[in-house]
């Protein structure tokens, strides 16, 4: 294999494939991309055998061929070559080394045959839509954060992503939840996703897809079955394994009934928590809201260093009512609302608030409290 590629191309394209492989691995191979040059192009691909990345560049190749190569010591070699080099990869068949030329620079880099690389073939995807890598971007974006952590309860560690809303107006719609908080967003049900099978895309593919949106007036194709799901953006194909579990009844916890409404300014309300909360104890987190009509009383009792208070005008006209929320969950949605205000609806101190943006009714949110 012989082929000559410039550096700034093939700094991105690695970038993105290798991120995916893990910085340990029992399998040597997996520590390594797949490089393969044919027909003027170059294409990296990279695996941690749940997730695959493959991309593709333009290349002038003089001999066609392919091997692997350490995928994080390849990254770092091209990140240090001078900026606007012209690179010569070089394999011969005999010797398992690549050798990397730029300028008077020249390295050799063991390789592993290529036939030892896993395919994560996709098989069948049964379901095809297009979507603006903008709307897919908002949907990660919008409920990302909701994501549970916890290793045991792994029908959690991901996005429910699935059709939804009615035959009028039906939706795509992005659903995570750790137990503690909910988020959900709606877009416009593309043409192709109606009948697809509800699929639980996992955390780490999620945060991948995220990073490889870079010019959101994209467009993305997303094709996907009950095990497996691929996104296409550019020369990019992202293809990984779905969670194999059953994503909760989610609706159940959305609150139906809550009749107390708060509006307040997003940002006025974000700082104020921010500040209050500089107070609150590390495992406890806990912030006291106390409503009454036009007024919200912000407070943190924390035995060991002090009290904080903050008053803010608001719109509120129901009942009073003391209510307490982990501080760093009610930041984390306060974040998600695009417009000025919020709405919460609240029912009691025992039960679940609905969280949603004034002007903008796709996404909503839902925030168990606390006892303070």
């Amino acid at each position: 294999m012989k082929v000559t590629v410039e550096r700034a191309q093939l700094l991105k394209s690695l970038g993105h494939v290798h991120r995916v492989v893990e910085r340990r691995n029992t399998i040597p191979i997996l520590g390594n991309v797949l490089v393969r040059a044919e027909n003027a192009k170059l294409s990296l691909k990279a695996t941690d055998l749940d997730l695959e990345v493959t991309e593709t560049l333009p290349a002038e190749t003089a001999t066609a061929g392919s091997t692997t190569v350490p995928a994080h010591m390849f990254y770092d070699i091209v990140r240090k070559l001078p900026d606007g080099s012209q690179i010569v990869l070089e394999a011969d068949g005999d010797r398992a080394v690549l050798a990397i030329r730029a300028g008077r620079s020249r390295f050799t880099l063991q390789t592993l045959p290529e036939n030892d690389f896993p395919d994560l073939a996709a098989g069948d995807l049964s379901h095809s839509f297009n979507l603006a890598a903008k709307d897919v971007k908002r949907l990660i974006d919008r409920t990302q954060f909701a994501i549970s952590t916890e290793e045991t309860r792994y029908y959690l560690n991901g996005i429910y992503l699935h059709a939804a809303g009615t035959a009028k107006a039906a939706t795509l719609r992005g659903v995570a939840t750790d137990g503690h908080r909910l988020a959900q967003l709606d877009l416009v049900q593309p043409k192709g996703a109606e009948g697809m099978p509800g699929v639980i895309v996992p955390r780490k593919t999620v945060g991948e897809v995220q990073r490889l949106i870079e010019d959101t007036e994209a467009e993305m194709t997303i094709e996907l079955s009950q095990a497996k799901i691929r996104f296409t953006i550019g020369n990019v194909v992202l293809t990984s394994k779905l969670i194999d579990g059953t994503f909760p009844d989610y609706g159940r916890v959305i609150p139906q009934g809550n009749d107390k409404e708060l509006v307040v300014d997003k940002k006025d309300f974000e700082n104020a928590v921010d500040r209050v909360s500089t107070i609150s104890s590390e495992r406890g987190r806990a912030v006291k809201l106390s409503l009454s009509p036009g007024k919200l009383v912000l407070s943190v009792t924390n035995p060991d260093s002090g009290s904080a208070t903050e008053e803010l005008e608001v719109e509120y006209a129901s009942d009073a009512l003391d209510i307490g929320f982990n501080s760093r969950y009610l930041l984390d949605i306060a974040a998600q609302i695009e417009g000025d205000a919020a709405v919460l609806r609240l029912a009691d101190p025992g039960s679940p608030t609905l969280v949603q943006d004034k002007d903008d009714k796709s996404a909503l949110y839902v925030l168990m409290p606390m006892r303070v």
